[in-house]
């Protein structure tokens, strides 16, 4: 999940109000065709964003003479589900909810999306509001699909200080051999390096996601991404899988990880409890520990920093992976297409819309918010998160949503059968380019 900041001249709230009323809550609504005078949203659950999403669609909907919107909302593996067969349909909605790269590819590529690139260039002040890298999680093949609707969430090492000092380490591993040193540390200090939800093979994901980068460069995923012939037989590929076998063999995760499990909050509480030192997390992690244990967090018990550098590879020290939004899109089957527009473009300016979000711990992807982020609870963490992808060349979206659903199935199971030790890089690479 490439990034450049750029300023722009729409307001900062009318950017970020259009950041977060796509991303919906549970599903309390059933699907159903656009009404004639209405423009149907499709979203996610969200809890923590229900109420500001609401309370903002409502103020849009009471500036006066266009479509009412209406919100409907699902669970999210019923959500994609139910994408893929109403997108072309009479029952799809005008606007859905979507994470960009390969899935939204694949809804491109049957006609079912709206480009967007002449909405974009006509009002060059809403495009300028976002930062670039983000907006392009949403571009395939030069042209616009979907602009983003909620906080960034680059991936990041966590790490537990009070751990760190017990084994007499300082500060954070910025290259490799630092990385190695800390884990051999850890372990004579008799705690688990990494905590690891290897039970759910996308936690495993991010290590191979950053290693690729860090030995490869961004190029090395892209020509995969691209299915360019021979990409899974890069070196590179090779290179990263045999860094993640060392790391196993060195028992960084442990030995118990097959077991462990991220939805459940398990790896979370190795690292909050001290049981573990480290975990490679998208930055939901933040608040994943602030709600689980508040007096770590409040406590200044947590770190984070950056993927530590790798000799001699191509990628930039600033590249980051994860995710870089979320993102409304417009479906060509909309009978409100040019409301359904509007609607991304002119929802509420209001300031206080800002503050909420940022309250609820979102990151906007948005040019000038470093104001409002240093002035709300949690500065120094949301404050590094902005400027981490503010600065970052490269932004690599999150292997399973920027491949297509059968590659990124294949992937992930393969993936896990590497760290469990039942499949060797060499098989691995077989198995992906065959």
């Amino acid at each position: 999940m490439k990034l450049r900041s750029r300023r722009g001249t729409l307001s900062l709230a009318t950017a970020v109000a259009v950041l977060s009323l796509g991303a919906a809550a549970c599903g309390t609504s059933g699907p159903g065709a656009s009404a004639a005078k209405s423009v149907i949203v499709w979203g996610l659950q969200d809890t923590a964003l229900n109420p500001v999403q609401q309370k903002e669609i409502s103020a849009y909907n009471a500036k006066g003479k266009h479509p009412e919107v209406r919100l409907q909302t699902f669970a999210n593996d019923p959500y994609k589900q139910k994408l893929q067969t109403a997108l072309g349909s009479p029952n799809a909605p005008d606007v859905f909810s979507n994470w960009g790269g390969g899935n939204l590819k694949t809804y491109v590529a049957a006609g079912n999306v709206v480009d967007l690139s002449g909405l974009l260039a006509r009002t060059p002040g809403f495009k300028k509001a976002f930062l670039p890298s983000v907006l392009d999680g949403a571009r395939l093949g030069g042209k616009y699909y979907g602009v983003p609707l909620q906080g960034m969430q680059p991936v990041s090492i966590y790490y537990n200080k009070s751990v760190f000092a017990k084994a007499g380490i300082a500060a954070p591993p910025a290259s490799w051999a630092g990385l190695l040193a800390d884990v051999g540390k850890l372990k004579s200090a008799g705690v688990t390096p990494f905590a690891l939800a290897g039970s759910q093979s996308w936690t495993e994901l991010m290590w191979i996601e950053y290693l690729l980068d860090r030995v490869g460069g961004p190029a090395a995923f892209t020509a995969i991404q691209d299915g360019k012939p021979g990409a899974w037989r890069d070196p590179a590929v090779a290179r990263a899988l045999n860094m993640i076998v060392d790391l196993v063999g060195r028992g960084a995760f442990g030995t118990k990880y097959g077991s462990v499990g991220q939805d459940n909050g398990a790896a979370d509480a190795l690292l909050s409890q001290g049981k573990a030192a480290m975990e490679l997390m998208g930055s939901w992690e933040y608040s994943a520990q602030l709600a689980a244990a508040p007096k770590f967090v409040n406590g200044g018990g947590l770190g984070w920093a950056a993927f530590p550098t790798v000799p001699g590879g191509k990628g930039d020290p600033k590249d980051v992976v994860g995710n870089p939004s979320n993102f409304f899109s417009v479906t060509t089957k909309s009978k409100n297409r040019q409301a359904a527009q509007a609607f991304l473009t002119k929802t509420i300016t209001d300031p206080a819309y800002v503050d909420a979000l940022i309250k609820i711990g979102q990151v906007p992807p948005l040019v000038g918010v470093e104001p409002k982020l240093k002035a709300a609870p949690h500065a120094d963490f949301t404050t590094y998160i902005y400027d981490t992808v503010k600065a970052t060349p490269s932004f690599q979206q999150s292997w399973d949503q920027a491949l297509d659903p059968a590659t990124s199935q294949k992937l992930l199971t393969n993936l896990q059968k590497v760290f469990a030790k039942q499949q060797t890089p060499k098989q691995f690479v077989e198995a992906m380019a065959g």
